[in-house]
């Protein structure tokens, strides 16, 4: 028998590949389904079940290609909802034969209410593995306020009460050796504070995780884990409706997307459409030289969720300015949270546009010593763009924080005729805030090279007093 977790840092998001004497399963595939076809082929095994744990909010699933180009039944658990595709909908303890193996379904409502785990039996009948989705995570659960989103009824006390019965009633009985592998780690906005591990025993979890406390009462649970939770990033809902409904094929996306355009053709489609200008080279090669009114979220990054967060509408159409060579990767990457409607690319990049004699534009960086200097001799303003949890911890003294998650709201704060440096942590996110006011007609903004890391390290600067934060939404 093999298990393998199939590990994507962009989206802090773990698909499982689990196969048994010829026959294979898939737990929450990505959209690009080609890697997972593969290692069946190589192994001479057959797809026989996608197993999903829930529908998703945070990506688009590869489901519905997977299955109609391998065969494979789509298994959810429980669930009353009416789905765009055929989907065998199991019944809480359901067991699926997988070659010489067993799947079980564990219906764990809270998250959402369809919310399932699958536990393995391995060949021999012993309980092996529990993947568990959204339901349990390493240090953390799944945040209980997101299905509301799409089920007005089910207010996040109610599924947290849910979640509360799923952990205590379902999860924690179980066996303390079985392996514990959830759908996220750390980064995702699915959990508050989870783990950079992606996987443990389930004894060690009950031992070291808050929301497994045995003598934790529904009511202290309740408060904790809906404390520290900020409003999921806007894409959320739309979707969890795509993985509900149904959506374009992968093939279909990239064929649309990956149109080579020349500078004059790019230049006409930016000013004849609606589309955004999305550049995703590295902030600082951004910074030296881009086109006027693009904006920078670098695909070296948490780019998928940072485009899920600042562009609000998944159909929004979009033409993308890439690194040579890196433009399918772009589209790909953009099509695992939805946005299906890139248009074309900027054939031979940023330099192409530059030397067809091209309008361009540059944004001021500085180091923290030019910062600190400047500061020896004027008061400056400086706006810390990271997500509050993160400034209220640690930040310069005197400092306006103005997250990126809330660009709309934080842009009030500046005043276009007063000069500002702007920081986040590391200095991806700074120049995605500044490029955003950028092309929204902010000229005065400065980026700080190499974030609050780099100023904190500098000693130039007077720094509050660390505080562990409780949430790192």
């Amino acid at each position: 028998m093999k298990v393998e977790q199939i590990y994507t840092g962009c989206l802090a998001q773990g698909a499982y590949y689990i196969e048994s004497n010829g026959e294979a399963a898939i737990i929450d595939p990505l959209r690009e389904v080609e890697p997972y076809i593969a290692m069946a082929e190589k192994r001479n095994a057959k797809i026989k079940y996608v197993f999903e744990t829930h529908f998703h909010a945070d990506f688009v699933s590869g489901h519905i290609d997977l299955a109609q180009k391998t065969g494979a039944s789509i298994v959810y658990g429980p669930t009353g909802m009416q789905m765009g595709f055929d989907a065998v909908v199991a019944e809480d303890g359901q067991i699926f034969e997988l070659g010489k193996a067993k799947i079980k379904v564990i219906h764990t409502p809270g998250h959402t209410m369809e919310s399932s785990c699958f536990l393995l039996i391995n060949e021999e009948g012993k309980e092996e593995a529990l993947f568990t989705g959204d339901t349990l995570f390493i240090g953390d659960v799944g945040r209980p306020d997101l299905a509301q989103k799409v089920i007005a009824e089910l207010t996040q006390e109610k599924l947290a009460s849910h979640l509360y019965d799923s952990l205590r009633n379902k999860i924690m009985p179980l066996s303390d050796d079985l392996i514990v592998y959830p759908a996220h780690g750390a980064g995702s906005a699915c959990g508050k504070n989870m783990s950079k591990e992606t996987s443990d025993t389930l004894g060690n979890q009950k031992k070291t995780n808050y929301a497994l406390r045995a003598d934790m009462t529904r009511e202290e649970f309740i408060k904790e884990v809906l404390t520290g939770l900020t409003p999921p990033p806007g894409y959320f809902p739309q979707n969890v409706l795509m993985n509900i409904k149904g959506y374009d094929s992968i093939d279909t996306v990239l064929s649309r997307g990956t149109k080579a355009l020349d500078p004059e053709t790019f230049e006409a489609a930016a000013n004849e459409t609606s589309a955004v200008v999305l550049d995703t080279r590295a902030p600082q090669t951004f910074a030296k030289g881009f086109v006027p009114n693009s904006i920078n979220i670098g695909v070296d990054g948490s780019f998928a969720v940072w485009v899920g967060t600042l562009i609000p509408d998944v159909k929004q159409e979009i033409l993308i300015i890439a690194d040579e060579g890196r433009e399918e990767e772009v589209i790909t990457r953009l099509a695992r949270v939805g946005y299906d409607f890139t248009i074309g690319y900027l054939k031979g990049g940023f330099e192409a546009w530059k030397n067809a004699g091209k309008e361009v534009d540059s944004i001021i960086s500085v180091s923290p010593a030019e910062l600190a200097e400047k500061m020896k001799h004027e008061a400056v303003n400086i706006l810390d763009v990271r997500k509050a949890s993160e400034y209220y911890s640690e930040h310069i003294l005197d400092a306006e924080n103005a997250p990126l998650d809330y660009i709309n709201e934080s842009m009030t704060k500046v005043d276009r005729n007063k000069t500002y440096y702007v920081h986040c942590a590391g200095g991806y996110r700074s120049m995605i805030f500044t490029s955003i006011l950028r092309a929204r007609g902010y000229e005065n903004l400065i980026d700080v090279k190499g974030g609050f890391k780099e100023i904190k390290e500098s000693g130039l600067f007077n720094v509050s007093d660390y505080v562990c934060p409780t949430t790192m939404l």
